[in-house]
């Protein structure tokens, strides 16, 4: 068994179990006819090997694997980790297949294409996790796009959150104690300082976030159900692949499919709806509507004025 090749095996010994219990014998044929075992001409796979891999599944991933559930001999997930804890674990198991493709197959440049559009800034992820676990203050400049401006920033650090492949700081700013989001591509002359802050916040960011549609400051809005209308092709895609959790699918006709979202209507959002056109339209809140009317008829005033 080849000895970089035990993330790819926990990965889909974890794909398969939570699709169903299975006993040994299935494991081993469901992972002998995987593309990922017959690629690395893998043509064994014991117990025993299963067995270790189980117990380093559950030291990795906090998952507990048992067997022999009153007389049954099939393997089953008895037990998974909090929600946020699992949602790191699914990232992690994504980024392990992504990573054994690409270092077993050299030629894959030639068949995978990555987006070139990166956003800068992720070089200060572990420094900022650093100082939110030890409650260090943190010192930067920050460029605001909007008036163009580099300002220097002190700020109690207290969560990162991830919004359409960029990374933001959620902190406290200690100029005026607000809670407030800076884009890690947009933070430069980072120093995180030997300073500890004293302060015990209460935030709740899961909590905090459930109804935001990206990082928008919430604190000047209430969430309210928000009602879309989608042609049947856009709305394929988004059913497939939601919008937002609270995304509930309330009605369907041979051309359009309705959604509903219990969320904060904010500009984040407002912009992604716009991103679809003519193919989503919003029906409530009346606010939205108004506020969608208004943004296109500018948009529309700014091509008629060239």
């Amino acid at each position: 068994m080849k000895k970089d090749f035990y993330l790819t095996r926990y990965a889909l010994i974890i794909k398969k179990l939570e699709s169903a219990p299975v006993t040994y014998s299935q494991m081993e044929d469901y992972l002998l006819n995987s593309f990922e075992f017959q690629d690395a001409g893998i043509k064994s796979y014991s117990i025993r090997t299963l067995q270790r891999d189980i117990r380093e599944i559950s030291n990795l991933f906090n998952l507990s694997i048992h067997n022999k559930k009153k007389g049954d001999n099939r393997y089953y997930i008895e037990s998974r980790p909090m929600m946020e804890v699992d949602e790191y674990n699914q990232k992690l198991l994504e980024s392990f297949q992504v990573s054994n493709a690409l270092n077993n197959h050299p030629d894959f440049a030639n068949f995978i294409f990555f987006e070139s559009r990166k956003p800068t800034g992720v070089e200060h992820f572990y420094d900022l996790f650093f100082a939110i676990r030890n409650k260090r203050i943190v010192l930067f400049e920050h460029y605001n796009y909007k008036n163009k401006l580099m300002t220097s920033r002190k700020v109690h650090p207290l969560a990162l959150k991830e919004s359409k492949d960029r990374w933001y700081l959620i902190a406290i700013d200690t100029k005026d104690k607000a809670l407030k989001s800076f884009g890690l591509d947009r933070i430069n002359y980072l120093d995180i300082t030997p300073q500890k802050f004293r302060e015990k916040y209460k935030y709740n960011f899961r909590e905090h976030f459930k109804n935001a549609f990206g990082v928008m400051n919430l604190t000047e809005q209430h969430p309210q159900k928000i009602v879309l209308k989608c042609s049947r092709h856009q709305g394929e895609y988004i059913r497939s692949f939601a919008l937002h959790q609270s995304q509930k699918e309330i009605k369907e006709t041979p051309t359009d499919i309705y959604f509903e979202f219990f969320l904060h209507p904010t500009y984040d959002f407002m912009q992604e709806i716009l991103s679809y056109g003519k193919e989503v339209k919003v029906l409530e809140p009346i606010s939205l509507v108004e506020d969608i009317k208004k943004h296109l008829q500018e948009s529309l005033n700014s091509y008629l004025k060239d």
